[in-house]
């Protein structure tokens, strides 16, 4: 373990003992943390409103000139205190290094009469107004049996209103299955977006050329431009008797 002092950091008190304040752990903590880590903190921070972000711009003034503080600068644009939890924060950022990160965060969802049913942690828009949700889990959390019951009656509820698709991930998913199973969902639905307009030309294609072959036909005979199929006598007068 390395030990190292630090003077002229601001202290404050909490639970009887002598601790940094928040502006300066940060100052002090940011320059050695590795990117997912010191993201998950300034989110917390910000989350737990612990600090606002005028506070926070101070901070990361007395960031500059100090060492370490050039990959700060590099990831401070990832800061979004809706993160709720570090492992949202981690899996935010394992979709934006994919280049799929989420449209929005703890996205709310409201039925048909406009209530509130619940929200989700990450959210990419699909067509036609659905999200695509993802879930993050916490094992410490959503392990608990009476977690487990409420988590499946929220999805149930979600997934009745029929404008989500809900997926759900652990942290031992973020680095194997989150991104390749958004990224195909994104995927399938940009594809069904073209879908229509592609189906809309082929049957168009197959009427014209259904038309041509009948008039082509020797079978069809013409009767001042109404076909007439043989042994059927053309019609010739006003359908209304004239």
């Amino acid at each position: 373990m390395g030990v190292r002092r630090f003077d002229g950091f601001g202290t404050t008190r909490w639970g009887g003992r002598v601790i940094a304040t928040i502006d300066d752990a940060l100052v002090q903590a940011l320059p050695e943390l590795p990117r997912n880590e010191a993201v998950a903190v300034v989110d917390s921070a910000l989350n737990r409103r612990l600090i606002d972000v005028g506070r926070l711009e101070r901070v990361r003034s007395r960031l500059r000139g100090r060492r370490g503080a050039a990959g700060v600068d590099a990831w401070w644009g990832l800061v979004d205190g809706r993160s709720e939890s570090p492992l949202e924060t981690e899996a935010r950022l394992t979709c934006v290094d994919a280049g799929m990160p989420p449209d929005e965060l703890q996205v709310e969802i409201n039925d048909a009469a406009g209530r509130f049913v619940a929200r989700g942690d990450l959210g990419w828009r699909l067509r036609g107004g659905r999200w695509l949700l993802a879930e993050v889990d916490g094992k410490e959390i959503h392990d608990a049996p009476q977690a487990l019951y409420g988590d499946r009656e929220r999805q149930n509820r979600l997934l009745t209103t029929g404008e989500v698709d809900l997926l759900r991930f652990i942290r031992a998913d973020f680095r194997t299955t989150l991104t390749s199973t958004v990224g195909a969902h994104l995927a399938r639905d940009r594809s069904a977006a073209r879908r229509p307009v592609a189906d809309a030309r082929i049957n168009a294609g197959k009427r014209a050329s259904s038309t041509a072959r009948r008039l082509n036909d020797p079978a069809v005979a013409t009767n001042g431009g109404i076909g007439t199929v043989p042994g059927r006598e053309a019609c010739t007068s006003n359908r209304w008797g004239g």
